[in-house]
């Protein structure tokens, strides 16, 4: 609801029932059918209450009827401040600040990718299920008995009775051991 302060909080809460109420019984606007107030957050110093909306059956599709909702709490902003005041027993009533609330839409949006990433992880698991290794069982592959080696085919000329190649001669074209 609102920071650390416990006045806040409570003032907060508070609100949150008087709009609500009032939304109800004493604003007759049709406009603010279905408007719901999800949250009210209060500012440390009292002054300012957001109060966030949503509406029902409003999952973004229409947006010209979210922004009628909006231009009716806004028109009312006077007349709620003003009961809130009254039945909250408020030497200072805070400023009425409505703001659209996000959260469901994205919750609803964030829920969808969810499933669709579990259908994937089904698909998934079936093809997993019949897949087979590339290859062969046995992956490494292990020296055959009869193979040439073929270090063995490298002509040892040149090559003196230490194992070193000695010097090589441009002339002859060849190797002094």
């Amino acid at each position: 609801m609102a920071g650390t302060n416990p006045r806040a909080v409570r003032i907060a809460g508070l609100i949150k029932r008087v709009v609500a109420q009032s939304l109800e019984t004493e604003l007759h606007d049709p406009r603010l059918f279905g408007v719901t107030i999800t949250d009210v957050r209060v500012t440390n110093d009292m002054q300012i209450a957001r109060i966030f909306w949503t509406q029902l059956g409003d999952e973004g599709k229409e947006k010209g009827q979210r922004k009628r909702a909006s231009q009716a709490l806004n028109q009312a902003k006077g007349r709620l401040r003003s009961l809130v005041g009254r039945k909250a027993g408020l030497r200072l009533t805070p400023v009425l600040e409505f703001k659209y609330d996000e959260v469901p839409g994205e919750a609803t949006e964030i829920e969808d990718i969810l499933t669709a990433a579990r259908k994937r992880d089904e698909e998934l698991a079936k093809v997993r299920a019949t897949a087979q290794y590339a290859g062969d069982a046995d992956p490494y592959k292990h020296p055959e008995e009869n193979a040439d080696d073929d270090i063995d085919d490298v002509d040892d000329a040149g090559i003196n009775e230490y194992g070193d190649a000695g010097d090589y001669d441009a002339e002859s074209d060849d190797f002094k051991a």
